[in-house]
């Protein structure tokens, strides 16, 4: 009788790997679909800490930053600022999950005293699902 070697047959290895590849196209979605709300809902706390720093300059000062002054202004203090009481946020927040930057527009639209928004995933305004807009307003 011939002795049998200890390993796996390329037959067992294959069931193992289609296994492996089943249940990955089964969890995969789940975890990704988790990963793009969480950097949506991080990019929503964000634009509530900007908004927050951005109520603390204007009653400094009786305004909300210039587009021009942009959200910098709320972490470096520019010398033609005497009563600048900051930084008006703990640490600077320049981008958004997806890095991208935020984007600020005083005055704002729809009524609004500023605009302050990140455009989502795809960097674009508009689209929709992960690339959809996110508005501190909403």
């Amino acid at each position: 009788m011939k002795k049998r070697k200890n390993g796996f047959t390329l037959v067992e290895l294959l069931v193992v790997i289609m296994i492996i590849a089943l249940l990955a196209s089964i969890v995969a979605p789940n975890i990704l679909g988790k990963l793009d709300d969480a950097q949506r809902k991080t990019t929503q706390s964000q634009l509530a800490n900007l908004s927050t720093a951005l109520d603390s300059f204007r009653l400094d000062f009786g305004r909300y930053p210039t587009t021009d002054e942009g959200l910098d202004i709320l972490s470096v203090k520019q010398s033609s600022l005497k009563k600048w009481n900051g930084p008006y946020l703990v640490k600077k927040l320049k981008n958004d999950a997806w890095d991208n930057p935020y984007v600020y527009k005083f005055p704002g639209k729809d009524g609004n005293e500023y605009s302050l928004l990140s455009y989502g995933a795809d960097g674009k305004e508009g689209g929709t699902d992960k690339n959809a807009d996110i508005s501190v307003w909403e």
